[in-house]
């Protein structure tokens, strides 16, 4: 596996390169985010190690930038901010895992080796459960071919839940990553949306995919 990383701390940067190497992948290290995003978008990597404060374009710009232009490259991000809205936001931004420094190495390496055990399909644009698609490029839901229109929090929402099939999602855990809430808002917000979605993905259908864990949270698997 090729593994990009771009980290401007060299000090950082060398230390997972050869950690990486050590373990047998090949990884390549630069320190400017242009530069980095001009690598990231070449096709010829497997996964990108990525720091968020960067010279000449923030990590948040790489990775915005690589989604907008359909990159799907798995990305691992690299931050100094512990706080929860900071890791909300990378993730919202396409992240696909993030490591807070300072980090163990072995956790580092252990994350990596998951993205890379991810089968090819999870990182096509198109994430299909049953004969439920979503496009994460063009933002297009359909089920059974027929397209099913989505307010952005209902996409905001499926999206979520399609990613992390078929794990269990909490009220909480949707509330941050829609509407960006660290707190109990004191609504039934998550609710509404959901049943919102049941109607317009399960109406009329005889698998129904969106499933509703008493006491844990929501799912959505065939």
């Amino acid at each position: 596996m090729k593994i990009l990383v771009i980290e401007d701390d060299r000090t950082v940067g060398h230390y997972v390169k050869r950690g990486l190497e050590e373990q047998q992948y090949h990884a390549d290290l630069v320190g400017d985010g242009m530069e980095g995003l001009r690598l990231a978008s070449g096709g010829q990597y497997d996964l990108l190690v990525l720091d968020l404060r960067l010279p000449g374009m923030t990590g948040l710009e790489v990775l915005r930038t690589l989604r907008d232009r359909g990159n799907t490259m798995p990305v691992l991000v690299l931050t100094a901010q512990d706080a929860v809205d900071f890791k909300v936001q990378a993730l919202r931004s396409g992240a696909d895992d993030y490591v807070t420094k300072p980090f163990a190495f072995e956790e580092l390496l252990a994350r990596v080796e998951a993205l890379g055990r991810r089968p090819q399909q999870l990182r096509s644009p198109v994430i299909r459960i049953a004969d439920l698609e979503l496009d994460t490029a063009t933002r297009d839901v359909r089920r059974g071919g027929e397209p099913i229109e989505l307010t952005p929090k209902e996409y905001a929402v499926l999206e979520y839940l399609m990613r992390h099939s078929p794990r269990v999602m909490s009220r909480t855990l949707i509330t941050e990553y829609a509407w960006d809430y660290h707190f109990d808002p004191g609504t039934n917000i998550v609710d509404v949306v959901i049943n919102r979605l049941r109607k317009k993905v399960d109406s009329g259908q005889a698998q129904k995919l969106v499933h509703t864990v008493r006491g844990v949270g929501y799912v959505i698997k065939a």
